[in-house]
């Protein structure tokens, strides 16, 4: 049974240590995990754990009354009461005769608590000093002297225990030599357990480590910042036993630490284009945006320096919006058979609808692509995936093509939107030749559904919308687009965007 006090001493130290159950009881020696945690929800509740160390009796006053009229009527003997009522404990039993007979004293054995190592051998160690009795040394620590002569034997051996009782004979200072040397080896010992201790805090404080790492696994550059950092309180050939890392190791790395990073600049340029590029940008890009900027790196630095700097393109997968509203007119064939090169501007152009739901509703997406470069010939943005939406695409696209003898293939697949009367007469009228994918095979128009990964991956799901509206989003959306013919460079035109790659090759937009 612990005492208030021990209560709200573990209570408190596990709250300091950040609610750590394993911690807590490693450094006071009790008690339970069950009842840590019980005695800190009592504490929350109440503010107070006298309540919690004050149990219920489940004994009635009667049957209370019975124990110390037996204990007071045998001869005031505890166990003789106990054997022959049958309850209730010694403890107990104590309690309920202080409270009739204040004045009665009584011993009772109390289960000693398992103590921490460093209390122990502080003891132990003022014992075999003998500044003072061992019952003072016994009280101060709050055990009894037949503990402390326990904790004696358990650290030094039960062998060692002659040198301690006093002998006026030739043989007494060999023994306090020999107790000395036992003293000084308990020195060394603690010394070295606040050596670990303190580069478990170390690497929990500069390296975020859990405090129960092992050092040993660490790399040799975050060894050589825990020595470093320990360099003023503890000898440098101590620190480096302890951690397992050669001296030669720890100033090479010391050395590399001291250096000034040479890539400062370089980060800070990275996450300018990083940024501004709608977070999206691996390391081709990158290095090629870098590039522009006349700052020439490898691919394993840009690697390397990203990696550091955090700067990773999200992705993810999503629901795909599907428009497949069954067979509503004849198919045409699939003319474009995956094929999606194209020598020259409008030969091939790629349509279909994705869906962007947002907490402030659902936007939907019609693009035309050009498969000669992938640039958005035209878009539309609604709230509604309805007939308008494509439509309006359609007609800006054809615009663009008018005065061109060249009539494009519009691939699409088998949604609706692309097999009822509008559709259909505006591609008549403007001599535009039909293409559809087969039924849900989404590979068919792949070049397509690539456009919808990488805007989704580069704009949607890298952005939190919540307090986003749709007119917003719209605009969002529009910019997006818009950025990505103008600006955005891609590999495969040699690190251009599309409408450089026109300019560059004196293409008409």
């Amino acid at each position: 049974m612990y005492s208030y006090e021990d209560r709200l001493r573990a209570v408190r130290l596990y709250i300091k240590l950040g609610k750590r159950v394993g911690l807590t009881i490693r450094q006071l020696g009790y008690p339970t995990k069950n009842a840590l945690k019980g005695w800190h929800q009592e504490y929350e509740q109440r503010k107070d754990l006298r309540a919690v160390c004050v149990r219920r009796s489940k004994y009635t006053k009667a049957q209370r009354e019975a124990a110390v009229n037996h204990y007071l009527e045998s001869g005031r003997s505890i166990t003789a009461t106990i054997q022959t009522l049958g309850y209730p404990s010694r403890g107990l039993l104590s309690i309920w005769i202080r409270g009739r007979c204040p004045e009665t004293r009584i011993l009772v054995a109390r289960r000693s608590l398992k103590a921490p190592t460093a209390m122990k051998q502080s003891a132990v160690i003022a014992l075999c000093m003998r500044q003072a009795s061992a019952q003072a040394i016994a009280e101060e620590v709050g055990v009894s002297r037949p503990t402390l002569y326990i904790w004696k034997n358990q650290l030094l051996g039960s062998e060692d225990s002659s040198p301690m009782t006093r002998h006026h004979d030739p043989s007494t200072s060999s023994d306090r030599d020999q107790l000395e040397q036992q003293v000084e080896t308990l020195r060394r010992d603690i010394r070295r357990l606040q050596l670990e201790q303190d580069i478990l805090k170390k690497a929990n404080e500069l390296l975020k480590k859990d405090l129960g790492v092992n050092p040993l696994l660490l790399t040799n550059r975050e060894k050589t910042q825990l020595v470093d950092a320990l360099r003023s309180t503890y000898k440098l050939a101590e620190l480096l036993c302890v951690v397992g890392l050669a001296r030669s190791s720890f100033f090479y790395h010391l050395a590399r630490l001291q250096t000034a990073d040479q890539y400062a600049e370089v980060r800070l340029a990275m996450a300018d284009i990083f940024n501004r590029n709608y977070r999206c940008y691996g390391y081709r890009r990158m290095r090629a945006s870098l590039g522009e900027r006349s700052v020439n790196l490898s691919e394993k630095v840009v690697r390397r320096l990203m990696k550091q700097e955090s700067l990773v393109p999200v992705a993810a997968k999503r629901r795909r919006y599907g428009s497949y509203m069954g067979e509503i007119s004849p198919a045409p064939d699939n003319l474009l058979n995956r094929d999606f090169s194209a020598s020259a501007p409008n030969e091939k152009w790629l349509t279909d609808i994705t869906e962007f739901q947002i907490p402030a509703g659902k936007v939907y997406l019609s693009p035309m692509i050009d498969c000669h470069d992938g640039l958005v010939v035209s878009w539309s943005i609604s709230t509604r995936p309805d007939a308008e939406l494509v439509n309006t695409m359609l007609d800006t696209a054809i615009e663009t093509v008018v005065g061109n003898p060249r009539r494009p293939l519009v691939h699409s697949d088998r949604g609706g939107h692309y097999r009822w009367p509008g559709w259909l007469s505006r591609m008549a009228e403007a001599k535009l030749v039909r293409s559809m994918s087969r039924k849900a095979c989404s590979p068919d128009n792949a070049a397509c559904e690539g456009f919808f990964g990488r805007l989704k991956n580069e704009l949607f799901y890298s952005r939190d919308w919540i307090h986003t509206t749709i007119e917003e989003f719209v605009s969002a959306l529009d910019a997006y687009i818009s950025w990505y013919n103008e600006a955005r460079i891609k590999i495969s035109l040699g690190f251009k965007s599309p409408m450089q790659h026109r300019r560059s090759l004196g293409i008409a937009a």
